[in-house]
């Protein structure tokens, strides 16, 4: 039995010796990893912009207010919904919200009413809530047990490879436009062709029963879930002491994202210089995402020893980046703005700063594959991963709407920085707990929660 809405099919026999069979975990999550380059990292690389590539912040404010509202809602149900509906449903539906909310920034350049954007942040937090859901599920329940840190840092690399992209647009197609106030129409436009390529290449996605390891075990053995059933379980998870200690790690994980992409990189550089610092910001994801797999995966034998490592690690390197961020925080302010900075013109002045903003997209990642590794580490089965994914997602969702109101209403950028500073370092003494009480050792290959299946799949 599978999801309703994804049936299994009969299939012809295929070995399962093979990573790059159609059906192995590997070729799932890259695939996962692709829709979300097209999905969500090119709104990564139009968030990371500031604004939203607009000169007046407010309009992208309101809309990630209303996005981040919606996805806090929608975030924490998603899980269930795609228990119901299963991967493929699910994340077309999510998918598609994308290239409407691209597409209101595009209508937003001819005509300056930010109603359709606001509405369009709205849809997308709806479909982003579902698409999160499912790949939540899919990044930590789809791996083999003791390799989820390696297949959450491709999954991360492919992912943030769509920011790199995505900075690339505007950087290219503005190149020229050193003193423009907003990013350009076939801005918008190439980051909805690449939105419009991922919802169709997430109908390729497998539901779990489908999805065979190397070893011959399936990912599930879910049988049909029900409305009733998740409502309840959902419920469940605001009871539930390890979901209540992922809180802080959840609720900052997308805060300092305003903090950043409009404090930062917004106010301190122009134009062109931003789509250039984002191509780097993401491209540092993919550096951090992998050093931090490979250290939850490979550096102690013992899988609790591995995540305490990494902990401790983020948090050293955390303490020092924000340290990196009060020092640059001094020199400026809302009422003492610098002048913009150029990547080409400003010499050893841009330097310190697009160095700190790459440190950032550093730490962003580590932080928050060291997260999903924890999630992983705390079940097996895509049916539980996805609501607990979920609710991280809810959670994490929720304080970005919150972030990006502070900013709104001009809150100061020392004390957003503060903030941001003590929320990730509240973070992690409560993983470290988590990892201590809750996560077990590396289980045998086939366990309890997989299905073992014969050389050949249906």
């Amino acid at each position: 039995m599978g999801f309703q809405g994804d049936e299994e099919s009969s299939a012809p026999q295929v070995s399962t010796k093979s990573q790059f069979r159609f059906n192995s975990p590997l070729v799932q999550v890259f695939l996962i990893g692709l829709v979300c380059f097209c999905c969500p990292g090119m709104f990564n690389a139009l968030s990371g912009m500031g604004g939203g590539g607009q000169m007046d912040t407010t309009v992208a404010d309101n809309a990630s207010t209303a996005l981040y509202t919606t996805f806090a809602i929608f975030g924490i149900i998603g899980g269930g919904i795609y228990n119901i509906l299963g991967p493929r449903l699910t994340l077309f539906a999510g998918c598609a919200t994308y290239v409407l909310y691209a597409g209101s920034f595009l209508y937003y350049n001819h005509i300056k009413d930010q109603t359709f954007a606001i509405i369009a942040g709205a849809i997308l937090g709806m479909g982003a809530g579902f698409l999160w859901a499912g790949e939540g599920a899919i990044m930590t329940s789809y791996p083999p047990t003791n390799r989820k840190g390696t297949y959450i840092s491709i999954f991360w690399s492919i992912f943030n490879m769509g920011g790199v992209v995505g900075g690339l647009i505007p950087f290219i197609l503005n190149y020229h436009r050193t003193t423009a106030s907003s990013v350009n129409d076939g801005t918008y436009i190439g980051f909805m062709c690449f939105m419009s390529i991922g919802a169709l290449t997430s109908l390729a996605i497998l539901p779990p029963s489908r999805v065979v390891r190397d070893d011959g075990s399936r990912c599930t053995n879910i049988m049909y879930s029900s409305v009733s059933v998740e409502f309840v379980e959902i419920l469940k998870l605001f009871l539930n002491w390890k979901m209540l200690l992922i809180v802080p790690a959840a609720w900052s994980s997308n805060f300092f994202y305003t903090y950043q992409f409009n404090n930062v990189n917004g106010v301190l550089f122009n134009l062109r210089t931003r789509g250039f610092n984002n191509v780097f910001y993401w491209g540092a994801q993919m550096v951090g995402s992998v050093g931090i797999g490979y250290i939850l995966d490979f550096s102690f034998k013992s899988r609790k020893t591995r995540g305490l490592f990494g902990i401790s690690l983020v948090a050293l390197l955390g303490t020092g980046i924000w340290a990196g961020g009060l020092a640059n925080q001094l020199r400026y302010s809302r009422h003492n703005v610098l002048d913009k900075l150029d990547f080409k013109d400003s010499g050893s002045d841009f330097v310190g700063p697009f160095f700190l903003y790459f440190c950032f997209g550093l730490l962003d990642a580590m932080f928050q594959s060291m997260v999903y590794w924890v999630i992983g580490a705390l079940a097996d089965d895509s049916e539980t991963l996805s609501r607990y994914s979920g609710f991280y997602k809810g959670l994490q969702s929720a304080g970005a709407a919150v972030a990006w109101q502070i900013d709104t209403h001009h809150v100061s950028f020392m004390s957003q920085l503060v903030v941001n500073w003590s929320l990730t370092t509240l973070s992690y003494p409560l993983l470290g707990v988590l990892v201590f009480l809750a996560v077990e050792e590396d289980k045998k290959p086939i366990d309890e929660t997989c299905k073992e299946v014969n050389s050949s799949i249906y």
